[in-house]
């Protein structure tokens, strides 16, 4: 059921978002290092890897340079026109051809690196790997500032791992132990709402059982937790 609705939803998205997409590839074509795609092995479900696509919008050698797989606010590695389609979201949209092709589904863990995904803990990994990751999710849509969050602490590295990777992990094994159409249509209606308006608290209004972020963390999230 889960795969009819995603294929249904990302063709419409293609059709619909063509007028967008196409003038971006040209000026990508135009811009920059002239290169339109960028291609990283992500994995998917059941540790399986794909290669994951994306609008290029940094230098083409920056998984090697500065904080590699790792993207924070104001990052030097972003060219010009990317850091508008990062800031608008635009970026992620080829995705939709992973979604197409069974890679990803619409809803679901943000598809990570293996170095990435190794820090989640290991209850959260187990439930994690057991999904098809998504264009957008729980994760996803709390941490939405995350090079944002990432920019502001001097051990990137490590407060990834010990900080976000730990309450990422409860967030899509949340996802994993309450998945259901309910969720996955709710999850849609609020990454479209939560683009529009980045620090709203609609997500917590919506999914209320959500786990509670850690104490260092309330402070940089995107948002104020309705009390």
């Amino acid at each position: 059921m889960y795969r009819f609705f995603d294929l249904i939803f990302s063709i419409l998205c293609l059709l619909i978002l063509a007028p967008l997409m196409i003038p971006v590839i040209i000026i990508l074509c135009l811009t920059g290092e002239g290169k339109v795609f960028f291609l990283q092995e992500r994995v998917g479900k059941g540790g399986e890897t794909f290669l994951l696509y994306k609008f290029a919008t940094m230098l083409k050698d920056s998984p090697n340079i500065g904080t590699k797989t790792l993207t924070v606010k104001n990052d030097p590695r972003v060219l010009p026109f990317g850091k508008f389609l990062r800031k608008t979201k635009v970026n992620e949209l080829p995705q939709i051809l992973n979604i197409i092709k069974g890679d990803m589904s619409l809803i679901g863990p943000r598809p990570l690196t293996q170095a990435a995904i190794n820090a989640y803990p290991s209850s959260s990994y187990k439930k994690v790997i057991n999904l098809k990751p998504g264009l957008s999710g729980i994760g996803s849509i709390i941490f939405r500032n995350e090079e944002e969050i990432l920019s502001g602490v001097d051990a990137r590295f490590s407060y990834y791992s010990e900080v976000i990777a730990p309450f990422k992990g409860e967030l899509e094994a949340w996802y994993y132990q309450n998945k259901s159409l309910y969720i996955y249509f709710m999850a849609i209606i609020v990454t479209i709402f939560v683009v529009m308006v980045p620090k709203s608290d609609l997500p917590w209004k919506v999914f209320p059982s959500l786990p509670t972020p850690p104490e260092i963390l309330k402070d940089r999230l995107y948002f104020q937790i309705p009390k």
